[in-house]
């Protein structure tokens, strides 16, 4: 019965640990605006971290977060992605945007560029720009 006893909890043991066996990297920031405007209540943030290496193709989401916005400027954002993804010489970088009801209010009109390769990451700050 002992044996039984302790095979079973081997295997749950065993089951519980592979079901976490995936690495997990994260990168935090804040997304913000120069202007001194509220956001409407209804408004909604994505930030996307993408590999953006190559310039004739499209660019692959490594890690995306949206949802209702909570508060206002400066938003704070936390991007979790599997580091598995992260390749050797390839170009990394975070863009956001701020909508309401379809209709785009901001997006980040530079490049943010960051080094996933590094051994710690700062928190990123992201600015936004109005969309007239």
């Amino acid at each position: 019965m002992k044996k039984i006893l302790l095979l079973s909890l081997t295997a749950l043991l065993g089951a519980c640990s592979s079901m976490n066996s995936t690495p997990q990297a994260t990168l935090d920031g804040e997304v913000f605006y120069l202007q001194r405007i509220a956001l409407p209540p209804t408004a909604t943030l994505e930030v996307s971290l993408q590999d953006v290496s190559l310039a004739d193709a499209p660019a692959v989401t490594l890690a995306k977060q949206s949802g209702t916005i909570k508060g206002q400027v400066p938003l704070p954002f936390h991007l979790t992605y599997d580091p598995a993804d992260v390749k050797p010489g390839h170009t990394y970088a975070v863009s956001a945007r701020i909508e309401e009801d379809g209709k785009l209010l901001f997006i980040s009109t530079e490049r943010n560029s960051v080094d996933l390769n590094a051994k710690s990451l700062q928190p990123i700050r992201l600015r936004v720009d109005q969309v007239r």
